[in-house]
């Protein structure tokens, strides 16, 4: 995220040994004790045929004197044996605490909990003990870290969860889906066509360098391939999502290194794995108002400011007012230049979904840091409630070297978004509530691309802003292959409108009414497991263009996290 997460791939918080060295060492004792006993018997029987051949007129004293000095000795033995039992039962159960807890200290302390307690979909997140005790353990939430990334439910140390890992302190996870179905394209004049999309296998490398010094990472290959792409999401590519160390200093106190890491804005950019969510296709305000899978190169301090609350502050990469290919831009790192013409970053139709900075080769198009920062609440007082509000701030979006078609200039414009989201599993109950609101700012936007690109009807406002209500309803279907399965039937309802009033710049101003649209999502999400999601999802998009938005689907999909 991912990552996640912070993504799905979430670092474990220390080392613990394998669950079979445990079941070792409980094993030697008895043997141990076998052996010992067999040893003293011969002694004895060596002494008492000695005994024997001195001669038949020894006190018969002697042998009851060294049998009692035995049964000493054999009680002695089953006080050592219980003893390691208990040494070892405390160090399997201070090793299981510290891989749960989220920043463990040189003492054992009992874990806590992340700073969201919600986990994917089909798991409860702060049900009744005796909802939870009914459960079987696989359904038990996964922790999380403080940062509220979700931690890999496999074993410490293990390979997907199947292996041991033959490098003590090295987990890999995984997560993925694949996307099929039906759907209108537009620049077919709506026609039907069905096809598919290996939409993306992402492997999630973890490795405690020390228990408090944590390295992650999340290597993806998209869309079935590999190869070049210009903004690494239209076609196949293999690409680092994310890589960085975590230094755990304190819960109220951490700090990640710099690095390729998620904007912490909104839920579902920072956990977007499948099982994260119902439909299909990402919620649709994370397909343009917030450009997910939002990643720059960045750093960030984050930690617990009470129970139930969590703090993140990030500087990083500015966002980019360009949308064009990487070997678009110049050698100097500007825009092409006049009169060559660039493609927009951010535009009335697809909001900031190109505008991402790059990650490599030091190619960013101007020397501006970005701000955000972001509080994730779940109030112990309401058990299932769980949300933020996040922020981001850039003093300038414009490139180097940014220019209108006819030749000026173009200045500084900065940007400001905001978030709000929650959500709540009424507890005790199936139902399932989501609502999210996200606003953006322009300072100036005569200075867009977008407003001086000679398209009259991709221009760009003053603002942009969207919002979306969810309802889902938790249906169990009994256990069905070793495995208890749910149902979740759900419909969401979007509105986003991304060309506001505030215009201004050089081109004609005669937008369609694509930019205000509506989208209604209805399906199921049926898991086998929490790590699994089969999904069915109809959309119905709806806009302003005398057109329409001939962009309605009927999709299926298959999801993992693991």
């Amino acid at each position: 995220m991912p990552l996640c997460p912070r993504s799905a791939a979430t670092p474990i918080s220390g080392l613990t040994r394998p669950a079979s060295s445990a079941a070792r060492s409980h094993a030697v004792v008895p043997l141990a004790r076998k052996r010992i006993l067999a040893a003293l018997a011969t002694t004895a029987l060596g002494i008492g045929v000695a005994h024997a051949q001195d001669g038949k007129d020894q006190a018969p004293s002697g042998d009851a004197a060294l049998l009692k000095k035995l049964e000493q000795m054999e009680q002695r033995i089953r006080v050592l044996e219980n003893q390691l039992k208990q040494k070892d039962a405390r160090a399997t159960e201070g090793a299981r605490a510290q891989a749960t807890s989220p920043n463990p200290p040189a003492e054992a302390k009992p874990a806590k909990e992340g700073k969201d307690s919600e986990k994917s979909p089909p798991k409860q997140s702060k049900e009744s003990k005796t909802a939870d005790a009914a459960r079987p353990d696989w359904a038990t939430p996964a922790p999380r870290d403080i940062t509220g990334r979700t931690a890999p439910a496999n074993p410490p140390n293990s390979i997907i969860g199947l292996v041991d890992s033959p490098v003590t302190g090295l987990s890999i996870g995984a997560y993925g889906e694949m996307k099929f179905g039906l759907q209108q394209n537009p620049a077919a004049n709506g026609q039907w066509q069905n096809g598919a999309d290996i939409n993306r296998v992402v492997l999630l490398p973890t490795y405690l360098i020390t228990p408090n010094i944590i390295f992650n990472a999340e290597i993806e290959i998209e869309h079935a391939g590999a190869g070049f792409d210009a903004d690494d999401k239209l076609h196949g590519t293999a690409e680092i999502e994310q890589i960085w160390i975590d230094f755990k200093i304190m819960d109220q106190f951490n700090w990640r290194s710099p690095g390729i890491d998620l904007i912490p804005i909104g839920y579902i950019n920072e956990h977007h794995e499948p099982t994260a969510f119902y439909s299909v296709n990402r919620p649709e305000l994370y397909n343009g108002l917030i450009p997910s899978t939002w990643w720059a190169p960045a750093t960030s301090i984050y930690g617990r400011l009470t129970d139930g609350l969590t703090y993140t502050i990030q500087a990083s990469s500015s966002i980019e007012d360009f949308g064009g290919d990487f070997d678009a831009r110049t050698d100097a790192n500007t825009v092409p230049p006049f009169p060559a013409g660039y493609a927009a970053g951010i535009d009335g139709a697809n909001a900031l979904g190109f505008a991402r900075p790059v990650r490599g080769d030091f190619r960013q198009l101007s020397n501006d840091i970005a701000i955000a920062a972001q509080l994730s609440y779940s109030p112990p007082v309401l058990p299932g409630f769980n949300g933020s509000v996040s922020t981001y701030y850039t003093p300038n979006t414009t490139p180097r070297g940014a220019y209108a078609d006819t030749g000026v200039p173009l200045g500084r414009s900065s940007l400001t978004m905001f978030d709000a989201e929650f959500r709540y599993r009424v507890p005790d109950t199936g139902w399932e509530a989501r609502g999210e609101y996200v606003f953006a700012s322009f300072g100036n936007p005569a200075n867009l691309r977008a407003n001086n690109d000679s398209d009259p009807t991709n221009n760009v406002g003053k603002t942009m802003y969207g919002y979306s209500g969810e309802l889902a309803y938790h249906l169990p279907l009994g256990n069905i292959l070793s495995s208890d399965w749910e149902a979740v039937p759900f419909y969401r309802y979007t509105f986003q409108n991304t060309q506001t009033g505030g215009f201004a710049g050089t081109d004609l101003n005669t937008p369609t009414g694509a930019g205000q649209t509506q989208f209604h999502t209805a399906g199921i999400a049926v898991f086998p497991s929490p790590q699994i999601v089969l999904k069915a999802t109809y959309q119905k998009v709806i806009n302003r263009d005398p057109a329409g938005a001939r962009s309605d689907s009927v999709l299926g999909g298959v999801g993992f996290f693991f």
